[in-house]
């Protein structure tokens, strides 16, 4: 009787949580949303943030909790789209679309058996090409493909604001994404014993990054030695946050027009931002994945050695062991 009784407090409980972690999805999409939409580019007269960070956002809720998020991920995304415009049947179809996205990237990182320690090159490539540039030609495809049928968007107009919607969202994977899986991971990968040296690199990055993004002259290349210091020591915590940081602050001067961004049509704009955003972030994320998984290697050869030796020194000490009782019988 009691197992029976018991039955039901567990599916209350179950229930219990799927409701709080649907809600908490939601939130966090929300609020990655509204933070998203700060900075915007107008290409062709639409409107897109030339970073989303909502992907990353779903991407990392999807691989942390399993297929259930998307739930919260569709009623985030309704949430997004209820602040900035009126509810109507169609908007459905953008939900669908930004739902179906993220969840796309699941069962592609799935398939490939991703692992969310981004400790291999293998699950750095499967997040750039399967989950960033693959998956959200989706979401970009049916949202601006939605702007043309509406007529709110011309349809000569739909290539380049096609390309800046799935650049955005690509860039919320490539840059949050990682960042949301290492906070997950974050007491196993924090070395407090270089926090010297982990507070000049920021000192340095909060100094040197704001400049190469607003000088009139073009410094961005300063940016590079920053993340190849970054990733050396800090493997991918410290490449990406760096990367995070940096791209913000290009987003902000491109958003101000100033910089290397002044002067330039909304379509150039759009174009340096994202390609130096994307090339930055395959940068940080690839090269720490190179980094790491040849730690990992070398770590395994390591221990293999040891092995080998204590089982060498196993067999050596058996060996004199075995043959002593037989020197003292010939004597």
């Amino acid at each position: 009787m009691a197992a029976v009784v018991g039955i039901p407090d567990l599916d209350r409980r179950r229930t219990a949580l799927f409701a709080l972690q649907t809600l908490a999805v939601a939130v966090c999409y929300y609020a990655a949303g509204r933070l998203g939409l700060l900075r915007h580019l107008v290409v062709e007269g639409a409107v897109f943030t030339p970073i989303w960070p909502p992907t990353g956002v779903a991407v990392a809720c999807l691989l942390i909790l399993g297929l259930r998020a998307w739930v919260g991920i569709a009623l985030g995304v309704l949430l997004v789209i209820v602040s900035i415009t009126s509810l109507r049947p169609l908007v459905l179809i953008n939900v669908v679309g930004n739902t179906a996205a993220p969840v796309c990237a699941w069962i592609l990182l799935r398939k490939v058996g991703f692992r969310t320690d981004l400790a291999r090159l293998r699950d750095g490539l499967a997040l750039v090409f399967l989950a960033a540039l693959t998956a959200m030609l989706l979401s970009a495809s049916v949202g601006v493909g939605l702007l043309v049928l509406t007529g709110r968007l011309d349809a000569h107009s739909f290539w380049p604001v096609w390309l800046g919607w799935w650049v955005g969202d690509a860039m919320g994977v490539l840059l949050v994404t990682p960042v949301l899986l290492l906070l997950l991971s974050a007491r196993r990968t924090v070395d407090l014993t270089r926090w010297k040296e982990a507070s000049g690199l920021a000192l340095i990055c909060v100094a040197l990054v704001p400049l190469a993004t607003r000088s009139p002259v073009s410094l961005l290349f300063l940016v590079y030695p920053l993340l190849i210091w970054a990733a050396l020591r800090f493997l991918l915590a410290g490449s990406m946050l760096c990367a995070l940081f940096t791209s913000v602050m290009a987003t902000v001067a491109a958003t101000d027009r100033i910089g290397p961004f002044a002067r330039l049509s909304h379509v150039e704009v759009m174009i340096k931002l994202q390609a130096f955003n994307g090339t930055m972030a395959l940068t940080a994320l690839l090269l720490s994945a190179v980094i790491m998984e040849q730690r990992n290697t070398r770590r395994s050869v390591e221990r293999a050695c040891q092995e080998l030796v204590e089982v060498l020194e196993h067999l050596t000490a058996g060996e004199t062991s075995h043959g002593r009782p037989a020197k003292d019988q010939d004597v």
